[in-house]
């Protein structure tokens, strides 16, 4: 029987312009299936646009059962985006997090978070004039909060930034809006994720 995972997330994890294959929801299933993982297709809650308490309201309308096999994270960025305080970001983060591990049959083991990437580095950021050194600086405090709620609920945290921001606005590694990740970019956060991910799916001795 292959084992259920559920996608929980925003404009990233929905893979904003690029093919469904190339969500790295999607390339992760396919690393662990190529390393004899039976790991079912992703099953998304997600959607552009997503603030947290968005996406736990969209969790509470579909009412998924509380027995997937995995669960992933990745959300906050527009939390940021829309100028919202890191005190609301760190009360709606921690629930979304408890959410997750609910659904994951209460195993906090078997809930993996990637950080907020830095869209500041984006041509569409210099596009709306946003200031990049403010971007990364607001970034870098959500991270740290979402980090240190990761490691309160022992919940496996990766740090996916630094790479967003390593070439984060060649062309290759951009969907056509300039804005979010490429097939290629999330290619490279799936680099960081899959060791994460085997060692959180691997069998019990």
């Amino acid at each position: 029987m292959r084992l259920r995972y559920l996608a929980l997330g925003d404009s990233y994890t929905i893979g904003e312009g690029v093919d469904e294959r190339d969500r790295w929801p999607a390339q992760l299933v396919r690393g662990l299936r190529g390393d004899e993982f039976l790991l079912g297709d992703p099953h998304y809650i997600a959607r552009t646009g997503w603030t947290c308490e968005e996406l736990i309201a969209a969790i509470h309308a579909e009412q998924p059962s509380p027995h997937w096999d995995f669960v992933t994270v990745c959300a906050g960025v527009n939390d940021q985006y829309r100028g919202h305080s890191l005190a609301d970001f760190r009360e709606q983060y921690g629930r979304l997090l408890d959410m997750a591990i609910t659904l994951a049959g209460h195993r906090n083991d078997r809930v993996m978070a990637l950080s907020i990437p830095d869209w500041g580095v984006t041509r569409f950021a210099t596009r709306e004039g946003r200031d990049r050194q403010e971007v990364r600086e607001q970034i870098d405090r959500f991270n740290e909060t979402a980090c240190r709620l990761c490691e309160a609920r022992r919940i496996a945290f990766v740090d996916i930034t630094p790479t967003s921001r390593a070439g984060g606005d060649d062309d290759d590694m951009l969907a056509d809006d300039g804005l979010h990740p490429s097939g290629a970019m999330y290619a490279r956060w799936v680099e960081l994720a899959l060791p994460v991910a085997h060692s959180l799916l691997a069998p019990e001795a």
